[in-house]
Protein backbone atom coordinates (compact mmCIF):
# COMPACT_ATOMS: atom_id res chain seq x y z
CA UNK A 1 0.00 0.00 0.00
CA UNK A 2 1.38 3.41 -0.88
CA UNK A 3 1.93 6.24 1.57
CA UNK A 4 -0.89 8.25 0.01
CA UNK A 5 -3.37 5.36 0.34
CA UNK A 6 -2.37 4.88 3.98
CA UNK A 7 -3.05 8.52 4.83
CA UNK A 8 -6.36 8.53 2.94
CA UNK A 9 -7.88 6.17 5.54
CA UNK A 10 -6.22 7.73 8.59
CA UNK A 11 -9.49 9.14 9.97
CA UNK A 12 -11.74 6.31 8.82
CA UNK A 13 -13.15 4.48 11.89
CA UNK A 14 -13.10 1.14 10.05
CA UNK A 15 -9.34 1.36 9.64
CA UNK A 16 -8.54 2.41 13.19
CA UNK A 17 -6.11 0.49 15.35
CA UNK A 18 -7.76 -2.46 17.07
CA UNK A 19 -7.35 -2.76 20.82
CA UNK A 20 -6.95 -6.20 22.31
CA UNK A 21 -8.96 -6.74 25.50
CA UNK A 22 -7.20 -9.13 27.82
CA UNK A 23 -8.95 -11.96 29.66
CA UNK A 24 -8.08 -10.21 32.93
CA UNK A 25 -10.10 -7.17 31.88
CA UNK A 26 -13.04 -9.40 30.99
CA UNK A 27 -12.70 -11.06 34.38
CA UNK A 28 -12.96 -7.70 36.13
CA UNK A 29 -15.99 -6.79 34.03
CA UNK A 30 -17.53 -10.15 34.94
CA UNK A 31 -16.91 -9.53 38.66
CA UNK A 32 -18.43 -6.04 38.36
CA UNK A 33 -21.53 -7.44 36.65
CA UNK A 34 -21.89 -10.13 39.32
CA UNK A 35 -21.49 -7.56 42.09
CA UNK A 36 -24.13 -5.30 40.54
CA UNK A 37 -26.49 -8.27 40.19
CA UNK A 38 -25.95 -9.14 43.85
CA UNK A 39 -26.56 -5.50 44.76
CA UNK A 40 -29.83 -5.55 42.83
CA UNK A 41 -30.96 -8.69 44.68
CA UNK A 42 -29.94 -7.21 48.04
CA UNK A 43 -31.77 -3.95 47.30
CA UNK A 44 -34.94 -5.90 46.52
CA UNK A 45 -35.09 -7.17 50.09
CA UNK A 46 -34.88 -3.68 51.61
CA UNK A 47 -38.16 -1.75 51.73
CA UNK A 48 -37.37 1.74 50.47
CA UNK A 49 -40.88 2.48 49.13
CA UNK A 50 -40.62 4.34 45.82
CA UNK A 51 -36.81 4.35 45.82
CA UNK A 52 -36.59 0.59 45.16
CA UNK A 53 -37.54 1.04 41.51
CA UNK A 54 -35.19 4.00 41.10
CA UNK A 55 -32.27 2.06 42.59
CA UNK A 56 -33.00 -1.03 40.48
CA UNK A 57 -33.18 1.03 37.28
CA UNK A 58 -29.98 2.85 38.21
CA UNK A 59 -28.13 -0.43 38.73
CA UNK A 60 -29.55 -1.79 35.47
CA UNK A 61 -28.37 1.31 33.59
CA UNK A 62 -24.91 0.88 35.07
CA UNK A 63 -24.85 -2.74 33.91
CA UNK A 64 -26.02 -1.71 30.44
CA UNK A 65 -23.26 0.91 30.26
CA UNK A 66 -20.63 -1.65 31.27
CA UNK A 67 -21.98 -4.05 28.66
CA UNK A 68 -21.88 -1.42 25.92
CA UNK A 69 -18.46 -0.08 26.88
CA UNK A 70 -16.62 -3.38 27.19
CA UNK A 71 -18.53 -6.18 25.43
CA UNK A 72 -19.43 -3.96 22.46
CA UNK A 73 -15.95 -2.31 22.63
CA UNK A 74 -17.50 1.19 22.62
CA UNK A 75 -14.88 2.42 25.09
CA UNK A 76 -12.17 1.87 22.49
CA UNK A 77 -13.95 3.31 19.44
CA UNK A 78 -13.70 6.68 17.76
CA UNK A 79 -15.51 9.77 18.98
CA UNK A 80 -18.01 9.39 16.14
CA UNK A 81 -19.13 5.99 17.43
CA UNK A 82 -19.39 7.37 20.98
CA UNK A 83 -21.42 10.31 19.68
CA UNK A 84 -23.77 7.94 17.86
CA UNK A 85 -24.31 5.90 21.03
CA UNK A 86 -24.86 9.09 23.02
CA UNK A 87 -27.41 10.33 20.47
CA UNK A 88 -29.31 7.05 20.75
CA UNK A 89 -29.37 7.27 24.55
CA UNK A 90 -30.48 10.92 24.36
CA UNK A 91 -33.34 10.03 21.97
CA UNK A 92 -34.41 7.22 24.28
CA UNK A 93 -34.51 9.66 27.22
CA UNK A 94 -36.52 12.16 25.15
CA UNK A 95 -39.06 9.46 24.28
CA UNK A 96 -39.36 8.30 27.89
CA UNK A 97 -39.81 11.90 29.05
CA UNK A 98 -42.52 12.54 26.47
CA UNK A 99 -44.31 9.31 27.36
CA UNK A 100 -44.19 10.03 31.09
CA UNK A 101 -45.38 13.62 30.64
CA UNK A 102 -48.35 12.35 28.61
CA UNK A 103 -49.09 9.64 31.18
CA UNK A 104 -48.96 12.08 34.11
CA UNK A 105 -51.04 14.75 32.37
CA UNK A 106 -53.95 12.38 31.59
CA UNK A 107 -55.09 12.35 35.20
CA UNK A 108 -54.27 16.03 35.79
CA UNK A 109 -57.61 17.17 37.20
CA UNK A 110 -58.63 13.92 38.92
CA UNK A 111 -56.70 14.45 42.14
Amino acid sequence: MTDQATHAHANDPEHAEHRIVTPLQYFFVYIAMLALTALTCAAAFVDLKWANAVIAVGIACTQAAIGALFFMHAAFQSRLIKLTIGAGVFMFLVMVTMTMSDYISRSWGMW
